[in-house]
C-alpha cells in the first residue's frame, strides 16, 4: 500500500547480514538507514551474537558440507559470469574463527597447484594458498550497541533461548 509522507518510517533488516559488512561499510549503511527513517523512525535489525567457538565451527564447517558447497559456488559463479576455469574440486572450504576481529572467516584452500586465466593473464594458485571469500562478524550486545551509537540508541533487544541471535529495536539519535 502507498504510504503517507507523514507516516513513521520503520526499516526491518532481518537475518544477520550486517555481520558480513566491513566496519566502514557498517557505518555508511547505518547512516543511510538513519537518513531514510528520519528523527521519528525506527530500525529493527537481526544480529548474530558471539557464542562458543565450537558452536561456530560446527555451524560453518557443517558435517553435511552445506556451507562448503555454498562457499565453493563462488567459483562456479565466477566461471559462469566471467568465463573463468576454476575447478571447485581443487579447493577445500574452511571456516576459521578470528578472535581479534570477532568474526568467522570463510576460505577456500587450494588442494593442488591450479591456474586460471583472467583477461589473458594467468593467475597461479599454489597448494595451501587460500582465497578469503567472506567474513561473518559476531557481536556481543554491548559491542553492537557501541557500533551503532553514532546513529542509534538500542531501545529493546530480543534473543533466542541460547542467546545465539538477537532482534534489536533501534531509534535514531
Amino acid at each position: 500500500p502507498k504510504s503517507s509522507p507523514d507516516a513513521r518510517k520503520v526499516v526491518f533488516y532481518p537475518g544477520s547480514t550486517i555481520g558480513n559488512f566491513k566496519m566502514e561499510k557498517v557505518q555508511q549503511f547505518l547512516k543511510v538507514i538513519h537518513d531514510i527513517i528520519g528523527k521519528d523512525g525506527a530500525f529493527l535489525i537481526g544480529v548474530d551474537l558471539k557464542k562458543d567457538i565450537e558452536v561456530l565451527k560446527a555451524a560453518y564447517n557443517d558435517s553435511k558440507s552445506i556451507t562448503a558447497e555454498f562457499n565453493k559456488n563462488i567459483l562456479n559463479h565466477l566461471n559462469e559470469e566471467l568465463g573463468l576455469s576454476f575447478n571447485p574440486n581443487l579447493f577445500d572450504h574452511k571456516a576459521i574463527w578470528n578472535e581479534e576481529k570477532g568474526r568467522i572467516e570463510m576460505h577456500l584452500f587450494v588442494k593442488e597447484d591450479h591456474s586460471v586465466t583472467v583477461d589473458d593473464k594467468v593467475i597461479d594458485f599454489i597448494k595451501g594458498e587460500s582465497i578469503h571469500t567472506e567474513n561473518s562478524h559476531k557481536y556481543s550486545l554491548n559491542e553492537f550497541a557501541d557500533m551503532v551509537s553514532n546513529w542509534f540508541d538500542v531501545k529493546k533487544v530480543w534473543t533466542d533461548e541460547k542467546d545465539f541471535f538477537s532482534l534489536q529495536y533501534l531509534e535514531p539519535k
